[in-house]
């Protein structure tokens, strides 16, 4: 073959390989696999930079009694902590239990049942999606919120990052972890270090705060049990990605589950002291709702002040806030490759791209936040009433499984996992239903719907495959192959040179061959074939020619027509072989007719007809025209085609 043939692919293989990294072979799978420490940025920074919205989410409910009730965001975030501390210590032993991943949906199909399991699955893909909406869209609001021109271009903005994220993914979960190593340290260490000043020696304690008070200095409702839940399960919005790790194992390097876990136990000592440190700053400065601050940033300003510190520090949360998505292109291909084998979804979210990355789930997942980002025009608050409910389900059923995992199993210690677990189910089961009653208006009741629609979709999904099975009779032994013979249809255009060596191709079938033209017709006096036939004959290739006759201008209809009629009346098997030209450049492939593709599509509903193609090189057909050419070059064979 030329090497001008070959130049426009290989441009194209090197741009491809330039934008998502060379093929890997599986032994090289380890490469793209990680450590705990860069599980951190690879499935954790949702849970992360989740310190940027669970303390107001908490300060926001309890603002409406007033000044008088900030005080509670401590106890209340303790509380927080401590169903933190019991969801680490439930999901490392999940990893232990089902080092497969899998997360809720894993446990609850062990120990549940199916149904309860693919609500799980169908939870967790709903959090997924909304955690990569969520966090893009408050990245790119913090932007917004410090550059207010940019504005008009907020959508642009968030897919924009999406298709960066979905980018990094697609090269590979170790190039994205170590890509997002950074920025994850600068945060962490950022946040600690506005902690660490606030505690012992806050620069600007006194400094006037910008913006105006949202809250009453008078109470204006009762602290009720009501109200603390509501803050309560507001404030655990800051757990969602806990999760995620246990979701993700098959993503860490051997010995997998052991890394897992140490990054589960890293997550959450810093989860946790980050939400600590940061509730006791906002309750020993009375910190409440402000217009155009959140209260991250208040904090920040009061520790470090205005100055170049809190711009770099609201720099990097910015960055990682909108990085954060990065968790759920971690947890959910892993998931639906598990759906997949287990007959739920297509198959297609079971194998691996070139970078041994499930890249359909990247895509899919990138396809439905970006509708979900355009949907809600990129504002986050229209959001947030969704968001969390799905991961709470998803708590809820994995240590509900684990209790059940633990009766079963009666190992050493299973009375007290099972306590805790059964303690953690009822306190996210409680948390998941104030979700559901305080949210459902204001957008829960799209999660409602959401999740029951994937639930019927997994089911039809799986209702197909088992058909499938059994009509193909997968897994059983078929009956012995039975030869037939062949009939060879070729549709030409005249007498050339690619007529030549499609004939010869379908002579070497070793069955019955008929040549088929379709020509328009004439005047009552004239026969529209005569000269084709006349060329036919002159040439006398030793194959029948048919030509057909049509009033129309389409040439598939009477083909198809014909190859109908012949199928119904032959017995043996009918292959229709299309002769099409390669042009050497690509460019000149829009000058040609591609009746191959029309029609292949006209019979792709058929059965009883195999559709194959000759491949002809344009150039090569020359190279063997050529005079200075030995005579034996002339007689080579194309390949067949698909």
């Amino acid at each position: 073959m030329p090497d001008r043939r070959l130049r426009p692919r290989r441009a194209l293989a090197l741009s491809w390989q330039l934008l998502f990294g060379r093929p890997l072979r599986r032994s090289e799978l380890a490469k793209e696999q990680i450590t705990p420490f860069e599980g951190l940025p690879a499935l954790s920074l949702d849970a992360l930079t989740s310190v940027a919205y669970g303390p107001e989410a908490i300060i926001v409910v309890l603002a409406v009694a007033g000044v008088g009730a900030l005080h509670l965001v401590f106890p209340i975030t303790l509380v927080i902590i401590g169903l933190l501390a019991i969801l680490v210590v439930s999901y490392r032993q999940v990893i232990d239990a089902y080092p497969g991943g899998g997360g809720a949906y894993a446990v609850s199909r062990a120990n549940l049942g199916t149904r309860v399991s693919l609500i799980a699955g169908a939870a967790l893909i709903v959090d997924y999606t909304l955690t990569v909406a969520v966090s893009i869209a408050a990245g790119v609001g913090a932007l917004v919120s410090a550059f207010p021109s940019l504005s008009s271009a907020t959508v642009p903005i968030c897919l924009g990052i999406l298709a960066l994220i979905t980018l990094a993914n697609l090269r590979g979960l170790g190039d994205t972890a170590r890509a997002f190593l950074l920025p994850t340290f600068l945060f962490i260490v950022g946040i600690y270090v506005v902690i660490v000043v606030g505690l012992i020696h806050p620069l600007a304690r006194h400094a006037p705060q910008p913006g105006h008070s949202l809250i009453s200095s008078h109470t204006v409702e009762t602290v009720s049990i009501l109200l603390l839940l509501k803050a309560f399960s507001a404030g655990c919005s800051a757990l969602t990605g806990v999760e995620a790790i246990a979701n993700g194992v098959p993503l860490f390097k051997e010995p997998r589950a052991v890394r897992a876990k140490r990054t589960e136990v890293l997550l959450g000592v810093i989860l946790g002291t980050m939400l600590l440190g940061l509730s006791w700053l906002a309750k020993i400065w009375k910190i409440g709702p402000r217009s155009g601050q959140t209260v991250l940033s208040q904090i920040i300003g009061i520790s470090l002040g205005r100055h170049w510190a809190y711009f770099v520090i609201s720099f990097a949360i910015t960055i990682v806030l909108a990085l954060a998505a990065n968790t759920s292109f971690g947890g959910l291909p892993v998931l639906a490759s598990l759906l997949a084998d287990d007959q739920y979804l297509p198959h297609v979210f079971s194998l691996r791209g070139d970078r041994q990355t499930f890249a359909n789930g990247i895509w899919a997942l990138a396809v439905l936040s970006g509708a979900l980002l355009v949907a809600v025009n990129g504002v986050t608050q229209r959001l947030i009433p969704l968001f969390a409910i799905g991961v709470f389900t998803g708590f809820t059923f994995a240590q509900a499984g684990l209790v059940v995992h633990w009766f079963r199993q009666k190992s050493a210690g299973w009375r007290r996992r099972a306590a805790i677990n059964a303690l953690g189910a009822a306190t996210t089961a409680v948390a998941t239903l104030i979700f559901l009653i305080t949210k459902f208006t204001g957008g829960a009741w799209v999660v409602v719907v959401a999740v029951p629609a994937f639930v019927v979709l997994f089911m039809r999904v799986r209702a197909y495959y088992e058909r499938v099975r059994k009509v193909l009779n997968l897994g059983g032994v078929p009956d012995r192959p039975i030869p037939h013979g062949v009939f060879v249809i070729v549709p030409v255009v005249g007498v050339s040179r690619l007529t030549e060596r499609a004939l010869s191709e379908a002579l070497s079938f070793g069955g019955e061959v008929l040549a088929v033209t379709v020509v328009a017709e004439a005047n009552e006096n004239e026969d529209p074939g005569a000269e084709i036939r006349r060329q036919w004959d002159a040439w006398n290739p030793g194959v029948e020619l048919q030509v057909l006759t049509t009033d129309y201008a389409s040439v598939v209809h009477p083909m198809v027509g014909m190859i109908a009629e012949l199928c119904d009346r032959r017995r043996e098997n009918v292959v229709v072989l299309i002769p099409v030209i390669l042009p050497d450049k690509s460019r000149f492939a829009l000058l040609h007719n591609h009746l191959d593709f029309v029609l292949s599509n006209a019979l792709r509903h058929r059965d009883d007809v195999v559709v194959a193609r000759v491949r002809l090189s344009l150039s090569t057909l020359e190279e063997e025209a050529a005079p200075d050419k030995p005579a034996a070059t002339t007689a080579k064979t194309p390949s067949r085609g698909n």
